[in-house]
């Protein structure tokens, strides 16, 4: 468990923050802007369960979400080290993807065929799920340029991200009504 007794350290008044290794890094560093950025993706889905509250379902695997984007923030703020043992630094693990997966199916079995691209709308929960998985790839691409950078990314870390995006896509869809809702893209319709 994790005890904060202190919310201000004045060590990021010069720019500055820590990463869980202890390590002094900018507070523009790629791998704070990676994790800030799943800190943020989770913050919207606080958004989300706003409006989640009469889907149960929904509502309780977006809290699990929640939760495991914590633990996707303690492992990209934790650099992978060459010889670290299994559990000895918190980790995504391909279960917590292959769990995406499978509620991507299932959801999407619910769903009708998609035959257009759906913009961004409709009910609240809805709305709010789709700035959520746009926030989410915005995550992945920091954590993509953290590894083009030479940084060492856990890969479990970098599919659960991608894979989350794809979720929230299908979650969206989900929440507007299981399809009925949907406001699709007409293309060229204003020219």
């Amino acid at each position: 468990m994790v005890t904060l007794n202190r919310i201000y350290t004045r060590t990021g008044d010069q720019g500055e923050t820590r990463l869980a290794t202890g390590q002094t890094v900018s507070k523009a560093d790629l791998r704070v802007d990676a994790y800030g950025a799943v800190d943020e993706t989770n913050a919207c889905l606080g958004l989300v369960r706003l409006h989640t509250a009469g889907a149960a379902d929904l509502d309780a695997r977006l809290a699990r979400i929640q939760n495991e984007l914590f633990d996707l923030g303690a492992d990209l703020s934790t650099p992978p080290r060459r010889g670290e043992t299994e559990g000895s630094v918190l980790r995504m693990s391909e279960a917590q993807t292959t769990r995406l997966e499978e509620e991507i199916d299932a959801l999407n079995g619910l769903l009708p065929e998609l035959k257009s691209f759906v913009l961004p709308a409709g009910t609240p929960a809805a709305a709010h799920l789709h700035l959520a998985r746009t926030v989410c790839r915005r995550a992945e691409r920091a954590a993509v340029r953290l590894m083009q950078a030479g940084e060492p990314v856990s890969p479990p870390a970098l599919r659960y991200l991608n894979r989350l995006s794809d979720w929230l896509f299908v979650a969206a869809r989900f929440a507007n009504d299981r399809g009925a809702t949907e406001v699709f893209w007409q293309s060229g319709a204003t020219r």
